[in-house]
């Protein structure tokens, strides 16, 4: 017989009765009856419940096993009585009688129980995560983990992709984020970069003649942490295609991730047929690019009903800048007034004077609007707005005013609170579509020029004519992102394959050509030999797995997370480096004054 084990914890059945096994594992818990001492024994792959009787020349040693102390076991499997069945475990029509215990290992006293799921510190879990991960949750959704990524892995590649592997250490490039230096000692006063995508290298394999590439790939960015985003280092389902359009690369991805969310949702219905939004229509409807559809309120302006109005506040708005909007927030069911009174202490809360609202309600033979809003712009208007978002008794309309890019997020995170309270999202189910036609520009007000809104590699929409000719704030691109129940979870876009469209691009964002040439020289001159039309995406692993797992934190999902403070409280890292090593790397450090 093995040394360990014949048997892992999860396989003995009936069908081994009269048999006699060896098992190993840790001592989940301890229950003495009466003399009688029971051992749920546990490993990776399940449960047996061992017996220890006061005859069996075991017993000496099993009353001293405490739990999560490692154990060997030898002995016979029984059938349990009918009473004593368990159906809830795949071993639970037999239980083990001890002939030998072996102590492998003691546990000392345990700073976090593994039996059970309370909550425990943050800290405490991180610094012992080698306990917490033996939980039976987390140990699930770590499996599950591993089970979506072998799926995304059989999916990519029976869609005709291949797996390539990037470099790790790379140099800087503007992925919107901070980069993880790595200074070289061959080469002193120069650093590597940990890539915050492998961009530049899927865009050359294209350039390279390779077809269909993708990798799951670890990406490094020196963010701020929280809680649908670990800081340091993510994973992404990266990929990249040689000539096709935004339409290849959708439906291709498309069907890829939805197989993978079908596989997993555990019977919670999958969208068929992603919606394709429009990123200007998002946002005037949902206040949002990654907009929750589970969420039934579609947000509509209604600004002609109030100009002119006895509601001066917004009347007077609307009169002294022709560029301000009222937008309504319709909530079915959402008509009594202590609902509209949350809303609007809750609007306070978010550093706003107010929400303005309308709900409605039967009196007599007549449907009223009442509320403050109603009284002052008169039953006509009131009416005309309950007309146009297709409201009825005991219902709600809330109202926002001002230019849509000042008040479009708190509108939509207005729709989100509104939603969420009345229980209007559905929770099991998965909703998922694409946002579309993004600008390629925005406006940065801290430095008073044009900026890159997205990707800086994406096509924009009419290429050079557009650069050329267009006003840079109406451009749109070639770039998509996906959202699953009000989270992004993947972003692509159609590459900028041209040389002179790469530099028209880069220079209307402040980047002389020069610039372009020394940091992105690989890809310009790549670009300068004969490059096809490519674009892909990156789907976040890490989100995905969240998701499929019906919790809302990454570090529920992440075998070694980091805490908030991007500190990992389990290895000691971030650490000092000592003076050999710093002369090495020939760097002098200057700490902050404390």
């Amino acid at each position: 017989m093995h040394a360990y084990r014949s048997h892992t914890c999860a396989q003995l059945n009936k069908s081994n009765v009269g048999e006699t096994a060896r098992l190993s594992g840790w001592v989940h818990r301890v229950r003495d009856h009466g003399g009688l001492l029971f051992i749920d024994l546990r490993d990776h792959y399940g449960m047996t419940q061992i017996v220890a009787d006061p005859d069996s020349p075991a017993f000496k040693t099993a009353e001293t096993v405490r739990g999560e102390w490692v154990i060997r076991v030898d002995g016979e499997v029984k059938a349990r009585s009918a009473e004593t069945v368990n159906p809830n475990l795949p071993t639970g029509e037999i239980e083990m009688f001890a002939r030998d215990v072996e102590v492998l290992s003691k546990a000392g006293e345990l700073p976090l129980p593994v039996f059970g799921e309370p909550d425990y510190p943050e800290d405490i879990r991180l610094k012992y995560r080698f306990l917490d991960l033996r939980r039976e949750t987390l140990h699930a959704n770590i499996m599950k983990r591993t089970a979506i990524i072998a799926k995304m892995r059989a999916e990519m590649a029976n869609a005709g992709f291949t797996e390539f592997s990037t470099p790790i250490l790379t140099a800087s490039s503007p992925e919107g984020a901070r980069d993880f230096l790595v200074p070289s000692r061959i080469h002193p006063g120069k650093f590597y970069a940990l890539p915050q995508a492998p961009q530049q290298y899927k865009q050359l394999l294209m350039v390279s003649g390779f077809d269909c590439y993708f990798q799951i790939a670890p990406c490094f960015r020196d963010e701020d942490p929280r809680a649908d985003r670990l800081p340091g280092e993510f994973y992404q389902l990266d990929l990249e295609m040689s000539f096709v359009t935004q339409d290849d690369v959708l439906s291709t991805m498309e069907k890829v991730l939805r197989d993978v969310f079908v596989a997993f949702a555990v019977g919670k219905p999958v969208t068929e047929g992603f919606r394709r939004i429009a990123y200007d229509e998002a946002i005037r409807k949902y206040g949002s690019d990654k907009p929750d559809l589970r969420n039934p309120i579609e947000m509509q302006a209604v600004t002609e009903h109030f100009a002119g109005s006895g509601f001066k506040v917004f009347a007077g708005m609307i009169a002294s800048d022709p560029k301000v909007e009222v937008w309504a927030i319709p909530v079915k069911g959402g008509g009594s007034r202590a609902f509209c009174d949350r809303m609007n202490s809750w609007a306070q809360g978010e550093g706003q004077p107010g929400l303005g609202y309308i709900f409605w309600r039967t009196e007599g033979d007549n449907l009223e609007g009442a509320g403050p809003i109603a009284k002052n712009i008169g039953p006509e208007r009131t009416e005309a707005i309950r007309t146009q978002v297709g409201l009825a008794d005991g219902d709600a309309c809330f109202f926002v005013a001002g230019r849509p890019e000042k008040f479009y997020s708190f509108a939509g995170a207005a729709r989100d609170r509104a939603g969420a309270e009345q229980g209007l999202i559905d929770e099991n189910r998965f909703e998922l579509c694409w946002i579309v036609d993004f600008p390629f520009y925005e406006w940065n007000e801290e430095d008073k020029r044009v900026d890159f809104s997205h990707n800086p590699f994406s096509m924009p929409q009419g290429e050079l004519e557009a650069l050329e000719t267009k006003d840079p704030l109406t451009i749109k691109a070639f770039q998509y992102d996906l959202v699953c129940n009000g989270f992004e979870i993947a972003s692509g876009g159609i590459r900028n394959h041209k040389p002179e469209t790469m530099v028209k691009a880069f220079e209307i964002a402040g980047l002389s050509r020069e610039t372009v040439e020394e940091r992105f020289g690989g890809l310009y001159r790549a670009f300068q030999y004969g490059a096809p039309p490519h674009g892909g995406m990156a789907a976040g692993v890490d989100r995905i797995v969240m998701l499929l797992c019906g919790t809302r934190n990454l570090r529920e999902i992440t075998l070694f997370p980091m805490n908030q403070q991007a500190a990992d409280l389990l290895m000691g890292a971030p650490s000092e480096a000592g003076p050999k090593q710093l002369r090495e790397l020939h760097i002098r450090l200057s700490l902050p004054k404390e």
